[in-house]
């Protein structure tokens, strides 16, 4: 599984990179705050909606610490999507939130 760091991702954001980032936390987790651009997605949903995502596209997976978007790194890897597991999650992220 691919992994970036969070340095890494916003550096992306920083530079004006698209980037497509999917968070996996649950609705009262991504109340407190999601990295800005992102989309919500619960993990328990990813299995039934995962067809409304564009497999030409490169998704960046958030949870809290990364496991769970580890988690649905690997099953969206199985259905043939190139997705990227933010290390350490939003734990380890230091940049905006919204």
């Amino acid at each position: 599984m691919k992994t970036i760091q969070p340095e890494e991702l916003q550096a992306k954001l920083d530079a004006g990179e698209t980037v497509h980032m999917i968070d996996v936390r649950e609705s009262d987790e991504v109340a407190n705050g999601m990295i800005p651009g992102a989309q919500h997605l619960p993990l328990g949903l990813v299995e039934f909606k995962h067809q409304e995502l564009d497999k030409s596209k490169e998704y960046v997976m958030v949870c809290r610490s990364g496991g769970r978007s580890g988690q649905a790194c690997q099953f969206l890897e199985s259905q043939g999507f190139d997705v990227t597991n933010l290390s350490g999650g939003m734990l380890d992220w230091k940049g905006k939130v919204q």
